[in-house]
């Protein structure tokens, strides 16, 4: 599965881009920020994307923002956001919508990194999954 990351840390774009070709996924592009990420999802059409929340240029919530309009412009794209603050809003806002294909997870809670390619592959396949803190 061909996909494109929006993660603005060097070292985390890095490792998640390593652990995914490692795991049968291809990484066709990198994104350091949210526009970015945008027009790499368009450029590439990937069948996941995967970003963090904050990104450049307020660190807020753009990585979000990034991963609505995707699917917005393209609803069959998976999408699967990466958070290190349980931020139930957000995830809220991102299943509203459809929740089909998409994923939050907490990154300091990924301790498997093949349970992680799971939960990945049922995203792309259509599921929805969501860290368990998200839903308590």
């Amino acid at each position: 599965m061909r996909v494109v990351i929006g993660e603005d840390e060097a070292l985390l774009r890095a490792g998640l881009t390593h652990v995914l070709n490692a795991t049968g996924f291809e990484v066709v592009a990198a994104a350091t920020d949210a526009d970015e990420l945008i027009a790499l999802a368009a450029e590439h059409e990937p069948e996941l994307v995967i970003t963090d929340i904050r990104m450049p240029p307020g660190h807020t919530d753009e990585g979000l923002r990034a991963a609505l309009e995707i699917r917005r412009q393209r609803p069959g794209i998976a999408i699967v956001v990466l958070s290190q603050h349980l931020q139930r809003r957000y995830a809220v806002e991102l299943v509203a919508d459809n929740p089909a294909g998409v994923g939050y997870l907490l990154k300091q809670r990924i301790a498997d990194i093949d349970v992680f390619a799971e939960d990945l592959r049922r995203v792309c396949a259509g599921a929805t999954v969501l860290d368990p803190e998200v839903v308590r």
